[in-house]
C-alpha cells in the first residue's frame, strides 16, 4: 500500500490540527494503521495505532488523551486529531501500515512521506 500524509503546518500552543493519510490499494481495511512522530535529533516515536475495522485503538503513554486516531475505510484514509498542542509536539508525523498492532516502527512495512507539525509557544 502507498501512503500520502497531509495536514501539517504551523499552529500555536493550545491549538488543534488534524492530519490525514490517504492510502492506495483495495484492501485498506485489512491493514493496521499507525502514526509516529520524529522530532529533530530524536528517534521515531509511537503516537497511535488503529485496527483495520477501527474497533481498537492504542496511544502513546505521554499523549494524555490529547490525540485521537480514526479511519474511514470507505475513503482509504486514516486521521490523527491533535488537540491542546504543545511545543514538544513539534515533529514530522508519519503514517504507516502494517499487519499486526505494534508500537515498534520496524513492524510497519509501508510509510508515508511525513508531514511537519510546528507548534509555536
Amino acid at each position: 500500500v502507498q501512503l500520502q500524509a497531509s495536514g501539517g503546518g504551523l499552529v500555536q500552543a493550545g491549538g488543534s490540527l488534524t492530519l490525514s493519510c490517504a492510502a492506495s490499494g483495495r484492501t485498506f481495511s485489512g491493514y493496521i494503521m499507525g502514526w509516529f512522530s520524529q522530532a529533530p535529533g530524536k528517534e521515531r516515536e509511537f503516537v497511535a495505532v488503529i485496527s483495520g475495522n477501527a474497533a481498537r485503538t492504542w496511544y502513546g503513554d505521554a499523549l494524555g488523551g490529547r490525540f485521537t486516531i480514526s479511519r474511514d475505510n470507505s475513503k482509504n484514509t486514516v486521521y490523527l486529531q491533535m488537540n491542546s498542542l504543545k511545543s514538544e509536539d513539534t515533529a514530522v508525523y508519519y503514517c504507516a501500515s502494517g499487519r499486526s498492532p505494534s508500537i515498534v516502527p520496524g513492524d510497519f512495512d509501508s510509510w508515508g512521506q511525513g508531514t511537519l507539525v510546528t507548534v509555536s509557544s
